[in-house]
């Protein structure tokens, strides 16, 4: 006999199999529009001719704007698939694209900001998001209603997955 034999269980409803096939054909489409959209940023960038940094260091630089962030900061923000956060901010750092500074009250905690290089690169991301916008509205793909939803559902099933880790401990 177990010491829990006595503990009453919730009863867990069960999975309806249709919803779990489509929850994850969804987790699927999350992961392989990141794939796709690193590509479409790569491509974007031999378009115009930049090559000396890589998608996921675009989108850093996209991330980052006209703020001042630590790198805390930005892995919170953004998902950098497969990447190390800090080693692209070195790199962006030393190819010029950003600035560092220690911060004055944390000694450990380093922020940074973009140069005119940097930010030359965030235009040309930010105007390949809006020319997406603009294409995917007026095709009729999506209107602002679909954006929303879809918008919504991602955050909830953001908060789902959040209040998930916070409860393992």
């Amino acid at each position: 006999m177990s010491l829990y034999s006595n503990v009453v269980q919730p009863e867990t409803p069960a999975i309806n199999p249709g919803f779990m096939t489509s929850y994850l054909e969804a987790l699927t489409l999350v992961e392989r529009l990141h794939r796709l959209l690193l590509d479409v940023i790569k491509d974007e960038f031999e378009r115009v001719g930049v090559i000396e940094i890589n998608a996921v260091q675009a989108l850093l630089l996209f991330n980052i704007g006209d703020n001042e962030v630590t790198a805390g900061e930005l892995k919170s923000r953004g998902y950098y698939q497969g990447s190390n956060v800090s080693y692209n901010l070195k790199k962006l750092v030393e190819m010029g694209f950003m600035h560092h500074q220690r911060c004055e009250i944390d000694r450990r905690s380093v922020r940074v900001r973009l140069t005119e290089k940097g930010r030359r690169i965030r235009d040309v991301v930010t105007q390949l998001f809006e020319g997406h916008a603009q294409g995917l509205q007026g095709r009729g793909v999506l209107d602002m209603a679909g954006v929303e939803d879809i918008s919504r559902a991602l955050r909830r099933v953001e908060r789902y997955w959040t209040d998930q880790i916070r409860y393992i401990y």
